[in-house]
């Protein structure tokens, strides 16, 4: 398996078939399931949106759920999340594993944890994994969005890691 270098963070925790870790998993992926975002999702199905400018729309879009989050804010509304007991760095990512700087995880156990994605719109991505090795870990369980977007991540780590390689070799 190759490894591509991700500074990422994540919390965790021993997955104990807690029903609160199941309905935060739940939570966060119908965190953009608000009413602007089920219209989009419906205008784009029936193909009403295929003249519009899908970037402008994605845009317009996140500016409408800021100003929700900003309204929510201001009547003293946050989204919490549950505290979960341990905390890590990620030091490099695969499209079904990743690998911690420390060796915090117990071998073969399952866990529950959020990693903070930096991409566009930034948010916890909810995860499930189980603990290869003491800092290794195999994704057992990603929402179907998530799994897109950790999968492009990945990509995009991979085309960052070649252009640093290429100007390495083009340096010496």
């Amino acid at each position: 398996m190759r490894y591509i270098n991700a500074p990422l963070k994540i919390e965790f925790d021993v997955e104990n078939s807690s029903k609160e870790f199941k309905h935060e998993y739940d939570s966060l992926s119908s965190a953009d399931d608000d009413s602007i975002g089920e219209w989009l999702r419906l205008a784009k199905a029936r193909g009403n949106t295929e003249e519009s400018d899908q970037v402008l729309l994605t845009l317009i879009v996140e500016l409408h759920r800021k100003m929700d989050e900003m309204n929510a804010f201001m009547r003293g509304e946050k989204q919490e999340f549950l505290d979960l007991t341990y905390r890590g760095d990620i030091e490099v990512i695969s499209h079904e594993y990743f690998k911690l700087k420390d060796e915090i995880f117990e071998n073969k156990t399952e866990y529950y944890g959020r990693i903070e994605m930096p991409f566009f719109p930034k948010r916890q991505m909810p995860i499930y994994f189980k603990a290869i090795s003491k800092n290794e870990a195999k994704i057992v369980l990603l929402h179907e969005r998530d799994e897109k977007d950790w999968n492009a991540y990945v990509v995009a780590r991979e085309r960052v890691m070649i252009r640093e390689m290429r100007a390495k070799k083009d340096g010496n």
